[in-house]
């Protein structure tokens, strides 16, 4: 199985991208649907995350306030960090249990998974291809601030607190630009899909 990491700064389309590698028929996993997971409510992931950050995270019902938890993190480089280095053994422990069921079913197949920090993690090294995912600095910033309901300055901010977009590319064997319109990303897709059909002939 031909294993693919597809990354890229924070509202740049790698959701768009990802659908369309799946509609292609690759096998996709969504690293922040994993991140979810590894804090559902009674994980060891949620404890370690408590015992870090303490109750205030947690809601009434003891489920994970992401809001509030992302508010602490974002304000602060340090706790973002160790939030990071908490999650991650979890959550590449799961993404890994996930992409060797797939291979027993399809060995031949292409697994993507789609996480926006696996650069920063060192994680892309787990991968044969790394795809990034780019648009323009200022479509970044009007995409965040639009998806997110956020401010220009907390937008900008979201984005500082990241890895540069022109460091990532410096990780990419291929690259997607979604600046233009979708239909120009889809082709784009279309074509590193493609690509990644040969290799894994």
């Amino acid at each position: 199985m031909l294993k693919v990491g597809l990354t890229g700064s924070i509202a740049v389309g790698k959701s768009f991208v990802l659908r369309v590698l799946s509609d292609l028929g690759c096998h996709v996993l969504d690293a922040d649907k994993t991140a979810r997971e590894v804090v559902a409510q009674g994980t060891a992931g949620l404890k370690a995350v408590v015992d870090a950050f303490g109750k205030d995270i947690l809601r009434a019902d003891g489920v994970l306030d992401r809001a509030r938890l992302g508010a602490i993190v974002f304000a602060d480089e340090d706790k973002r960090l160790r939030l990071n280095s908490i999650l991650h053994p979890f959550i590449i422990a799961e993404q890994d249990n996930q992409l060797r069921a797939l291979e027993q079913k399809d060995p031949e197949g292409i697994a993507v998974v789609d996480a926006a920090l696996m650069i920063e993690s060192g994680s892309y090294r787990r991968f044969n291809k790394v795809i990034v995912v780019h648009c323009q600095p200022e479509i970044q910033v009007e995409r965040l601030m639009l998806r997110d309901g956020l401010s220009r300055a907390d937008a900008e901010k979201r984005i500082a607190a990241q890895m540069s977009q022109e460091e990532k590319k410096k990780y990419a064997d291929f690259l997607i630009d979604t600046s233009a319109r979708f239909d120009a990303a889809s082709e784009q897709t279309k074509e590193v899909f493609a690509n990644l059909k040969r290799l894994n002939g």
